[in-house]
């Protein structure tokens, strides 16, 4: 049953009843959400939009079979804007919040003890299969880029890196064996989660992944033969979005 949790939320079901009906047979059962936020954060570039995480929450608790919602993203310790949204997540998610430290990488961009055409550089951050169509020319102009940055003073860059697949797929199958978990809903188009939806999917287990057309991997979508729903949140843009952004 759906019980809008605001005002703004009642007026806007009230536009789309067909929606309404839609969530309500996907959240049929005792549902748990999983949002793997650093996967879905950059499909605003995408969108052309972006998600509200409290407007988010407000709106699925609207549902009444949704039991619990995980909310995974990482923090760059130290850094200000990072750990306030880490606080702003854990007051509106409480103990679904989930998050641990971005290791923050060093990657050496020297390319002062290379030759011009060496590919050596450029096979850390270019893929070997990539790399092999360059011709020579093109590796040479790479190369002579990073030297012109290296002339700059830089000479590496920082990488960030927080991946919360295993945590996320160990949640998911955790919940289906311990927490009587029916339905799960997880937030990514990431082709890790391919193993345990497929096993989920295996055990009779209801799974849906709310993503975007062209961010859901090709590993998700070949299991839609066995029951994966893909819903696209194109569809619940006005429920979700920032204020600014609602098309009417």
């Amino acid at each position: 049953m759906f019980a809008p949790a605001t005002e703004k939320i009642r007026v806007l079901a009230e536009k789309n009843l067909e929606r309404i009906s839609e969530l309500n047979q996907i959240f049929n059962n005792k549902t748990n959400v999983y949002i793997d936020y650093a996967n879905i954060r950059p499909w605003s570039t995408k969108l052309g939009w972006h998600i509200d995480i409290k407007r988010l929450k407000q709106f699925l608790y609207s549902f009444d079979k949704i039991n619990l919602i995980n909310f995974y993203n990482g923090t760059i310790i130290g850094n200000p804007e990072s750990e306030q949204f880490y606080n702003d997540v854990k007051k509106i998610y409480k103990d679904g919040a989930k998050t641990k430290a971005v290791k923050v990488m060093k990657l050496s961009i020297d390319a002062s003890s290379i030759s011009s055409n060496s590919p050596a550089l450029l096979k850390d951050f270019i893929r070997k299969p990539l790399l092999a169509k360059f011709s020579l020319e093109t590796i040479e102009y790479l190369n002579n880029k990073l030297r012109e940055l290296n002339r700059n003073g830089i000479v590496f860059i920082e990488d960030l890196k927080c991946n919360f697949d295993v945590e996320i797929g160990r949640d998911m199958l955790l919940d289906y064996e311990k927490n009587n978990i029916e339905n799960f809903i997880l937030w990514s188009g990431d082709s890790d989660f391919a193993d345990p939806i497929n096993q989920l999917l295996e055990d009779h287990k209801k799974v849906a992944i709310f993503g975007t057309s062209r961010r859901v991997a090709s590993e998700l979508n070949n299991l839609r033969s066995k029951g994966l729903f893909i819903f696209d949140i194109q569809k619940i843009r006005n429920f979700i979005c920032w204020d600014k952004e609602r098309q009417f």
